[in-house]
């Protein structure tokens, strides 16, 4: 018997509740982590946002793909699934937060390190993540015995709320959506007195292209980072195009000319990613859509990369009304957020010139 996370958002977690709980789905780029599991695996389930684990299924049998909806009326995108069985399904107000001191203390992920650090956070990053046993044993334990015991843990509502997705109803079909709050904080400006200080997000844009060039890629950043860029990353020759050979409007060009940075495949886009280090996040979100709204048809992986601190605005910002009624889908679809200490961990990967960029789909998280 193996042990392997299942995360739900406040929303998923609403819905499976509602269910009678008999399966368990999981989106389709999941498929290969999903056929690893057997029947007689358990899941501990653990919601997003709220931080809380909060029941334990066991697995009844191997994976299978049903494009049939099961909890949403339409476009369900939680295909892969499997026949499951609650051993322990808790409310949210009795589930178990994973910084109460007996949990973190015990959990091998955890144990040792700052709770208001995101070190600790590979775990509940993404589901079907696979738990040692101690953990597992553990965590299965301690719910079951909050199952018998039902020990409270008070839950902000108003918050709770705002997590939840809302549905959208069109003509052709339901869209989920959520509207943010208005948040005009700026980010402080990075002290500095030094003429050689470089910004955090010039940073992050060569970590990128330092990323991509060990995987075989060649690299774009916009003309006007490159100096500041190259004083982070020196690329090899060849590998930092000086022109996108890619066949579009003028528009379109001047639109992907913007992107920070790209990884290009002979002459096709791969992957964009936008590096978000305001408090505003909005930006780089515009120029995806942007992108999506001009050519529909266009097949890229599409990433916000921000700070650990940013993710519920990111995921927020992605799902606004505007952002998931484009021709092509919703933006939420086709894009994905990638923290900073992500990008990092991926850096110290061994052999990273034989690694497919499928290992991105690893620490990419989107809405659920």
């Amino acid at each position: 018997m193996n042990f392997y996370t299942n995360l739900f958002s406040p929303d998923t977690f609403e819905t499976f509740s509602r269910s009678r709980r008999e399966v368990s789905g999981f989106s389709k780029n999941q498929l290969s982590w999903a056929r690893r599991l057997a029947p007689g695996d358990r899941f501990i389930c653990y919601m997003t946002k709220l931080s809380r684990w909060v029941g334990v299924l066991e697995v009844l049998t191997e994976c299978y793909v049903d494009e049939t909806p099961l909890f949403y009326a339409e476009d369900d995108p939680y295909i892969v699934r499997f026949k499951v069985e609650p051993l322990v399904w808790l409310p949210k107000e009795h589930a178990v937060p994973i910084h109460e001191k007996h949990i973190w203390d015990n959990l091998s992920f955890t144990r040792g390190c700052n709770p208001g650090s995101s070190v600790w956070t590979g775990k509940v990053r993404t589901s079907l993540n696979k738990l040692s046993a101690e953990d597992g044993e553990f965590l299965q334990k301690e719910l079951i015995a909050q199952q018998a015991n039902r020990q409270s843990y008070p839950v902000d509502e108003d918050s709770y709320r705002r997590w939840l997705v809302q549905k959208v109803r069109r003509t052709d079909k339901v869209v989920p959506v959520t509207v943010p709050e208005d948040d005009d904080i700026e980010e402080p400006t990075e002290p500095s007195n030094r003429a050689d200080s470089i910004r955090e997000s010039a940073k992050i844009q060569a970590l990128l292209g330092a990323l991509g060039e060990k995987m075989g890629f060649n690299v774009w950043i916009p003309k006007n980072d490159r100096s500041i860029v190259q004083r982070e990353w020196t690329p090899r020759n060849g590998t930092l195009v000086d022109s996108l050979p890619l066949n579009y409007d003028e528009t379109t060009l001047q639109t992907i000319e913007q992107i920070d940075v790209l990884w290009l495949r002979g002459r096709s886009i791969a992957r964009a990613f936008e590096v978000e280090h305001t408090t505003a996040v909005y930006s780089g979100i515009l120029r995806m859509a942007d992108l999506l709204a001009l050519q529909p048809n266009m097949d890229i992986k599409l990433h916000i990369v921000a700070p650990e601190a940013r993710k519920l605005k990111v995921m927020n910002e992605i799902q606004r009304p505007v952002f998931s009624l484009l021709e092509k889908g919703p933006l939420k679809d086709y894009c994905t957020f990638l923290p900073y200490s992500s990008l990092r961990e991926l850096a110290e990967l061994k052999h990273l010139q034989y690694v497919s960029d499928e290992v991105l789909e690893e620490y990419a998280e989107g809405p659920e």
